[in-house]
């Protein structure tokens, strides 16, 4: 298959045109005619990732997070992303990113992350196009914060997640907010649709201070932990539509920091 071909089938997921005007999904290093029967997919390119795509033959590397996002001035070992490039170059290996288009893309990032945490009646916390950015609803019955805690552990097989909270932890909440990767801009937004909890990543010391005195309680629970099925569903997408002799490898699970 040839890299043009894989582009039109997450094309038909998630169109770049979606994509946030500040953006660059798509394409990142590479021919579109040249032809793939190895796909390795990750949340981020690394070194690590890019080794074990070199040694397991893959031709291409589908990630979540661009590789370019800033003007490179210099494409040399010098710096990370020309590091990068030189490699994916030297390895004849194509790299493509979905990102803000798969944010919003209905049925992608937003309404995955709602969907395991059982959200029933949501909106985006930022509508974009046909989809949206984060969703607020209801959980199917009332529970109390800390239970609920423990259910965004469970749900995203997280070890441990920071609250920010000045209430009492017993108490019931219903409405919730979540936004995988970094939604700390998105708070008011979660708020202003009746959010009592909210869900993302990134969080700053002030916008959470900021959030706990207007009554809302933050779960961060990584920008990683939360972003991490994109790689499971994704894997899940392309098995369906590739032909059987194309192989998928998926980076292993692991949370790029912890607690010690």
């Amino acid at each position: 298959m040839k890299v043009r071909e894989l582009m039109g089938l997450l094309e038909e997921l998630c169109p770049l045109s979606y994509a946030c005007d500040w953006d660059n999904s798509g394409l990142q290093v590479g021919r579109l005619d040249a032809e793939v029967s190895r796909i390795m997919i990750a949340l981020d390119l690394t070194d690590e990732v890019i080794t074990a795509a070199v040694n397991s033959g893959c031709g291409l590397i589908l990630t979540h997070h661009p590789l370019l996002f800033s003007p490179l001035r210099q494409v040399s070992g010098e710096n990370i992303p020309g590091r990068y490039v030189l490699r994916l170059a030297e390895s004849g290996m194509a790299c493509v990113s979905m990102h803000t288009n798969f944010d919003v893309a209905p049925g992608c990032m937003a309404d995955l992350a709602a969907k395991r945490l059982g959200l029933r009646d949501t909106v985006p916390v930022e509508p974009v196009g046909d989809g949206g950015i984060g969703k607020v609803g209801n959980l199917p019955e009332a529970m109390t914060l800390r239970a609920f805690c423990d259910r965004v552990k469970e749900a995203f097989c997280l070890p441990s997640i920071i609250l920010y909270d000045k209430g009492e932890i017993n108490r019931p909440i219903s409405r919730v907010g979540i936004l995988p990767g970094s939604g700390k801009g998105e708070i008011g937004l979660a708020r202003a649709l009746g959010a009592e909890v909210y869900v993302t990543g990134d969080m700053g010391h002030h916008p959470a201070l900021d959030a706990m005195a207007e009554g809302l309680a933050v779960l961060d629970a990584g920008h990683y932990g939360l972003e991490w099925i994109f790689m499971e569903f994704m894997e899940n997408y392309l098995r369906e539509r590739l032909p059987q002799e194309m192989e998928i490898r998926t980076a292993p699970f692991q949370i790029p920091g912890r607690v010690i």
